[in-house]
């Protein structure tokens, strides 16, 4: 019901934004209409009025007023009643055939009979309900909702409209579900309110409110919270102006500015970790863990030639092939890594590169190292295998002589993007080059399809670059489901 507020709202301010216009002074233009008024009380409109204040200035007052009165809630209200009749308002039998409400509070009680006269009318057409139903209105309907549920017909009997009463009692229960007042039978965080005390609150509750340090009287809990509130008020506008790391611009009235806080210091179990990973593996390079990574999972053994055949052995193969992925992988460059007193030189390693280096070759061995981190984890540590990933691109710069090169519009200057789909524990299961200028949504599949590891991927979130309607119905066929979430930077 919030959401469906929420996106009435902006379509009514995305329509009137256009012909929106704020009108300043408007205290000395009704002083001038009113003078006027008074010292010409016989003469017309057009005579007296317009000389004072144009025409276009009184149009610019009716906008506004029509654009945040009476007539922009009531906007509102006509486009939320048409999302929620024709789609929202099918789900809600089904919701409440399966979730069975309850309050402890007598208050509430009726906002629970109106859900039950909710679910008499399931199938019903009728536009009104009937006179001999008994339709709550006090504790149910906001003041200012009376006036569009109540109606009066031909005859002047008051008759309820069950859309504008079903939209009332459910916005009435989604207050009361997010205080508890009304609560779902086998629900966590909307449960019973009384499950989350103890069993002997009743009897023990002076004991608990002195554990708490709370008053028992709610007059006194109240005067004290607006205490501390007003106290710590009155010591920010005392410090405000003497606080060094605040500034106050003169953006829009006065933006707060606060510099960034000083670096706290290391926590002392994070320097004994270092330590003693420093004390167990003191000059360990990223050249051993590449080569400690493929004595274990011997992920090398996926490098073929391209040719018919392969007269290196897999010993010289191994420790070239080692080298040329270290050297490319961390652009050192093959030269440098030929220099470095390997044994090997460059032509050796240009060989490897051109002949066993390849992008399926890659993608093979990565699926075995990725495929090695879900077996060697410890489930008491690390949880359950996870069968959720998030993906998304970013960008790198590149040479212009490269022909996916493209000029970024939004992050500007020339590259390429990389696309990464990234599992719930960080590992990734899959990355693809990308035009800048690409759709991400035929990479995010691409990616959910090939990935070429033993994750079962179920579900998958993306920023809105990565959306699409099309997505679900072609990921169905495979069990997949695409959340878009909010887009980030981070």
């Amino acid at each position: 019901m919030h959401r469906i507020s929420i996106r009435a709202e902006r379509k009514v301010e995305k329509e009137l934004i256009a012909d929106f216009k704020r009108v300043s002074g408007k205290n000395n233009i009704l002083f001038r209409m009113a003078t006027a008024s008074l010292e010409h009380p016989e003469e017309c409109v057009k005579n007296v009025i317009y000389p004072v204040v144009s025409p276009s200035t009184l149009q610019n007052l009716v906008k506004e007023f029509k654009s945040s009165g009476p007539t922009y809630r009531e906007r509102v209200y006509t486009v939320m009643r048409a999302s929620y009749l024709h789609h929202y308002r099918r789900m809600v039998p089904q919701i409440l055939n399966v979730l069975e409400f309850r309050s402890n509070n007598e208050l509430y009680q009726p906002v629970i009979r109106a859900l039950e006269l909710i679910k008499k009318y399931t199938g019903s057409t009728q536009h009104y309900y009937s006179q001999e139903d008994e339709v709550l209105i006090d504790g149910v309907l906001k003041n200012t909702w009376r006036d569009i549920v109540v109606e009066v017909d031909a005859a002047g009997a008051e008759r309820i409209n069950r859309v504008n009463y079903e939209i009332s009692v459910l916005q009435a229960l989604r207050d009361q579900l997010r205080s508890k007042e009304i609560w779902v039978v086998g629900a966590k965080r909307y449960g019973n309110p009384e499950e989350d005390l103890p069993k002997d609150f009743e009897a023990q509750r002076q004991v608990y409110y002195q554990a708490l340090s709370q008053p028992t009287d709610g007059e006194a809990f109240i005067a004290s919270l607006q205490q501390k509130m007003t106290k710590a008020l009155e010591e920010l506008d005392l410090q405000l102006s003497k606080n060094s790391q605040v500034k106050i611009l003169t953006k829009d009235n006065g933006w707060i500015l606060v510099s960034p806080l000083e670096a706290q210091p290391e926590p002392l179990n994070l320097q004994r970790l270092k330590a003693e990973l420093i004390s167990r593996w003191p000059m360990t390079s990223l050249l051993d863990v590449l080569k400690e990574t493929d004595l274990r999972v011997g992920f090398t053994e996926q490098f073929h030639s391209v040719s018919s055949r392969e007269n290196l052995d897999r010993k010289t193969l191994q420790k070239r092939l080692l080298l040329c992925l270290f050297g490319l992988g961390t652009n050192t460059g093959l030269k440098r890594i030929s220099t470095g007193g390997t044994g090997e030189n460059y032509p050796d390693l240009l060989y490897i590169k051109r002949r066993y280096i390849h992008k399926e070759n890659l993608r093979n061995a990565i699926g075995m190292v990725v495929n090695a981190i879900f077996q060697m984890r410890a489930p008491h540590i690390w949880g359950e295998g996870t069968t959720a990933c998030a993906s998304d691109s970013k960008k790198f710069g590149s040479w212009d002589q490269n022909l996916m090169t493209e000029w970024h519009i939004r992050y500007g200057g020339r590259g390429v993007m990389i696309y990464w789909h990234v599992e719930k524990k960080s590992a990734c299961i899959h990355s693809q080059l990308k035009t800048c200028s690409s759709s991400e949504v035929a990479a995010m599949i691409e990616g959910l399809l090939r990935h070429c590891t033993d994750m079962k991927v179920e579900k998958n979130s993306v920023d809105t670059h990565g959306q699409s309607e099309v997505d679900e119905s072609l990921l169905s066929p495979v069990g997949l489901s695409v959340i878009a979430s909010p887009q980030t930077h981070s």
